[in-house]
């Protein structure tokens, strides 16, 4: 189907704004996203929509699990997607579950399995849901990071930048603590670029499609500390890593920045998760009495 097809589907649909809904109208896109779903994929969908990907989703997969908020939208997801796996994949276990992704235990839905996580969401909220589903730096046994095998991930393409950005970057604003906790449980990388006409209504920005690939054991290794003294490292940008450490009420700042290595005047965006970890070990042996 092409672009003006969706948009005649969705016309009588009222949009939220309060939700930021921008539906996904690029038939390509919709067809690179279904590249990374096998016949033995169990999908989570978040943010499902009217069900332009769920309906693609049910024909892939062994099973769909769609999280949706907006009634609305659950109407018309009930009606069109049911069909499609009737007729498609008659095989394939789909349910609807009307929630907010912010308040459910991924881990409850399915024991059995990893879910493979497919997600358009609103913009505002990328952060608050990664953190859901990837759980903090020090958080060892998230239930719901355990329960998934990777996500793939519609954001602002600026975010995108962000989520895949190390010490390395040549822009050093991309860099920070999004980018730490993408990237500390899981392998995160970029797939394409999408543009902003690629969905109706279109958004102000460009997006892109992100494969976040979660792995069984963190990057480097966890100690008290760690979680502390990258969120002071990045508390304030435009501060050496000396003055922020101190500032976040650190003691022996000289002495631990000397034992590791590090310039006082290096600034947090130019330590490598590696360096934090060798850091924050050595502040939690000065600072731990």
């Amino acid at each position: 189907m092409d672009k003006q097809g969706y948009i005649k589907r969705i016309k009588n649909f009222k949009l939220k704004k309060s939700l930021g809904q921008n539906f996904l109208i690029d038939k390509s896109v919709i067809d690179t996203i279904l590249k990374y779903i096998t016949p033995d994929d169990d999908v989570l969908e978040i943010g499902a929509g009217v069900g332009f990907v769920t309906e693609q989703a049910v024909q892939a997969a062994k099973s769909v699990t769609a999280i949706e908020i907006d009634k609305t939208a659950i109407e018309i997801l009930e009606k069109n997607v049911k069909i499609s796996t009737l007729l498609s994949n008659p095989g394939c276990d789909f349910k609807i579950i009307e929630g907010d992704i912010l308040k459910t235990d991924i881990s409850a839905l399915k024991k059995d399995k990893k879910f493979k996580v497919v997600a358009n969401i609103p913009y505002y909220i990328t952060s608050p849901i990664l953190a859901h589903v990837l759980g903090e730096i020090d958080d060892v046994d998230n239930k719901n990071r355990n329960s998934i095998s990777e996500i793939i991930l519609m954001v602002q393409y600026e975010v995108a930048k962000r989520l895949v950005a190390n010490e390395k970057s040549n822009d050093i604003k991309d860099y920070g603590l999004l980018s730490i906790l993408a990237q500390f449980w899981a392998d995160v990388e970029i797939i394409k670029k999408v543009s902003r006409f690629s969905f109706y209504p279109s958004p102000k920005v460009d997006s892109a499609l992100v494969r976040i690939k979660i792995n069984n054991k963190p990057r480097t290794e966890l100690n008290p500390y760690l979680k502390r003294t990258i969120k002071a490292a990045f508390a304030t940008r435009r501060k050496n890593i000396k003055n922020c450490l101190q500032n976040a009420g650190f003691l022996h700042v000289e002495e631990c920045l000397k034992e590791t290595g590090t310039d006082n005047n290096t600034r947090g965006e130019k330590l490598s998760v590696e360096n934090f970890a060798r850091l924050s070990e050595v502040l939690y042996e000065k600072n731990k009495n």
